[in-house]
């Protein structure tokens, strides 16, 4: 067994460990997944510096959805990409070969592959800086579904590994452009306009019918992603750089025009990620951590639960209204 695979081997160990001795807080649990996305990072480019050499220009190494928002559970998929400073088809090559060993020795460790396809090994997600801004002016312009959706994902980029000025740049020009093309921002709310509900007008939790999570409800689909969803719209509004939905929620806050709705959806949220983690410590599969059987809940859990449901539908009403008039 060479060398390259033992420390990887022993970065899966470690994070099987480690993980649930994280699980005490988000911040605890976020951080540890930072070390152990950054330990992956590390062996692998100095793995792959030894037959490829060394990086051919700067670079930066970013992860996006939960990990670049700072929220993800005890389980995990790959989202990340690769902005690199010089356009060149070699060195396109260099980072998107790394970037399939980077994402191989993920999915070794624990972080399955991205069903979405959301990796460096992924040309869309591999460029360099300038044909990034291409690409995200297209996607800008040609405002489809999947575009739109494409924007949101890098919109919560955060880096990890190079220098955060690219990553920032890029965020700066989706700003600049949105100012002189307000529509953006309502292409950005259509996307995100259809929220699946997980509670009735009357107290009816809407679980799943079928399949192995009958009985359960959505946890991300209904609970988590209203807030998310909502507070980034408006992060994108006001032109903010933080990822995390409680970093874009302190900043907000520190503007007049928020103050007096975002103040009690922070400690929604807050709640949800403390929920997220004790209701599913002994979870087995990352699909786990996504499914809720309410027969499992105790009574008081339910209400609560029901109270975050109606608490995310409602906030989400409130920024579709400030979005549609604009202010």
């Amino acid at each position: 067994m060479c060398s390259y695979t033992i420390r990887i081997s022993q970065i899966k160990e470690y994070k099987k460990t480690q993980i649930k001795k994280a699980s005490e807080t988000n911040v605890q649990l976020n951080r540890c997944h930072d070390e152990i996305l950054k330990k992956v990072f590390a062996v692998a480019l100095e793995d792959y510096i030894t037959s490829a050499g060394r990086p051919p220009c700067e670079f930066v190494w970013f992860v996006t959805g939960s990990a670049g928002r700072l929220e993800q559970g005890l389980f995990s998929d790959q989202d990340h990409g690769i902005i690199f400073k010089e356009t060149s088809a070699s060195h396109q090559q260099y980072f998107l070969t790394f970037g399939k060993k980077l994402s191989d020795a993920l999915n070794e460790v624990g972080y399955s592959y991205c069903e979405g396809n959301v990796m460096s090994s992924n040309p869309i997600w591999c460029r360099s800086l300038d044909d990034w801004q291409k690409q995200l002016l297209k996607w800008m312009e040609t405002g489809s579904w999947e575009t739109i959706r494409f924007l949101q994902i890098f919109y919560d980029a955060r880096k990890l590994a190079g220098d955060a000025v690219y990553v920032e740049e890029l965020r700066t020009f989706i700003h600049e452009y949105r100012f002189f093309k307000p529509s953006l921002l309502k292409r950005f709310s259509n996307n995100v306009m259809r929220i699946k509900k997980g509670v009735g007008i009357f107290g009816q939790f809407f679980v799943e019918r079928t399949g192995p999570h009958k009985g359960s409800i959505h946890l991300k689909n209904t609970l988590y992603l209203p807030y998310v969803n909502s507070i980034r719209l408006l992060a994108i509004k006001e032109g903010i750089q933080e990822t995390s939905t409680l970093e874009r929620m302190n900043r907000l806050k520190t503007m007049e025009r928020y103050q007096t709705i975002l103040i009690p959806y922070e400690k929604y949220f807050a709640e949800i990620l403390a929920y997220r983690i004790g209701l599913f410590r002994n979870a087995k599969t990352y699909s786990d951590v996504h499914f809720l059987n309410i027969n499992q809940l105790t009574k008081e859990e339910r209400q609560e639960i029901k109270q975050l449901l109606r608490n995310g539908i409602k906030l989400y009403q409130q920024v579709q209204r400030i979005i549609e008039k604009g202010c």
